[in-house]
């Protein structure tokens, strides 16, 4: 496993790795070590995806303690998703992208939904907005482009595809996935900064999507 590490200001490394599932790995040995007290000093592990940010403000010789846990981790290992929990989210299938998504996959509508309700994602890491998570594990013919032209506003709750991401807009905002559906009223708020965490989709939880309907 090649592991690159970098100093990210004073206070920070950025480790750089291959791929996801390379981040996976070392973003769930370092937020275990963490979690066990094994890195004093360090606040946060920050998977990314195709990197690992770990800071340590105020403590730079703390990041020492690192580098001998990065030669430990097992590439091959699985990160323990039941440590993290399963959420399901309940979706209408009736997104402005999906005979475009279906066209490009190859499939009928109906062929998308089965296929985007059966996977099993993981949330590989979070970012763009708060309570935005990058779900990995789509099907291939799902792995799609990002739209050519971003829209200037897509609603909260909608569920898209981009690359080989899927994801699901907690709030109101500009973007450029290919959606399929949006969430029904009654979903789980995504963010809450009132809870803990604030997020519902934390790295390494499961999630699984639930057909509540489509045109």
């Amino acid at each position: 496993m090649r592991v690159d590490v970098l100093a990210a200001g004073p206070e920070a490394l950025l480790i750089d790795l291959d791929g996801p599932d390379e981040v996976a790995a070392v973003g769930a040995a370092l937020r275990d070590a963490l979690d066990r007290g094994d890195l004093p000093g360090v606040v946060d592990v920050v998977p990314a995806a195709r990197t690992v940010l770990v800071t340590a403000p105020g403590a730079r010789e703390s990041l020492r303690a690192v580098r001998p846990l990065l030669d430990a981790v097992d590439p091959a290992a699985v990160p323990d998703r039941d440590a993290a929990g399963t959420v399901e989210l309940p979706v209408i299938y009736d997104g402005e992208d999906l005979d475009l998504v279906a066209r490009d996959a190859g499939w009928s509508t109906a062929d998308v939904v089965r296929a985007h309700t059966e996977a099993e994602l993981t949330v590989a890491f979070g970012g763009f907005a708060p309570g935005f998570a990058y779900l990995a594990g789509l099907p291939a013919p799902l792995q799609q482009p990002r739209l050519d032209t971003p829209r200037p506003r897509i609603a909260a709750g909608s569920v898209g595809v981009a690359g080989e991401f899927g994801g699901v807009y907690p709030r109101t905002s500009p973007g450029g996935w290919r959606l399929i559906g949006r969430l029904t009223d009654d979903a789980p708020t995504l963010f809450d900064p009132d809870r803990d965490p604030p997020a519902l989709l934390v790295p390494g939880a499961t999630v699984r999507f639930r057909d509540a309907g489509s045109r």
